[in-house]
């Protein structure tokens, strides 16, 4: 059974940092292309970041871009997220997704990924 639990959310000032994580067991981590979504109340949910499993490449919505940055660590099955200059509207519900295979272009739609976690809130005060 693939499990993706998230962690390292909570309350933070403005122009804080907090640094997610997103354990995966029962499957091979390692192969999985992962990223992270995230959803605030009464807006649709909106991609974040992205690293597939190969390559290095990172991908970032525009809203994150030189703010947060993804990285993984394949031995530990787990997946990060560090989020530095927070500001309130980064306040919502952070969720990580596994993909093993796409088609010409890493998707940026969450439907699109397998499996999905439940989340973790963030919430940054002004």
């Amino acid at each position: 059974q693939v499990q993706l639990v998230e962690s390292g959310g909570g309350l933070v000032q403005t122009g804080g940092s907090l640094r997610l994580s997103c354990a995966a067991s029962g499957l091979t981590f390692s192969t999985y292309n992962m990223a992270w979504f995230r959803q605030a109340p009464e807006k649709e949910r909106e991609f974040v970041a992205a690293l597939p499993w190969i390559g290095g490449r990172t991908y970032y919505g525009d809203s994150v871009k030189g703010r947060f940055a993804v990285s993984r660590d394949d031995p530990k099955n787990t997946l990060y997220l560090q989020m530095n200059n927070l500001k309130p509207e980064d306040t919502a519900v952070y969720s990580c997704a596994a993909l093993k295979n796409y088609g010409d272009y890493l998707p940026f739609n969450y439907l699109q990924y397998e499996f999905r976690g439940q989340g973790t809130q963030v919430t940054v005060s002004s």
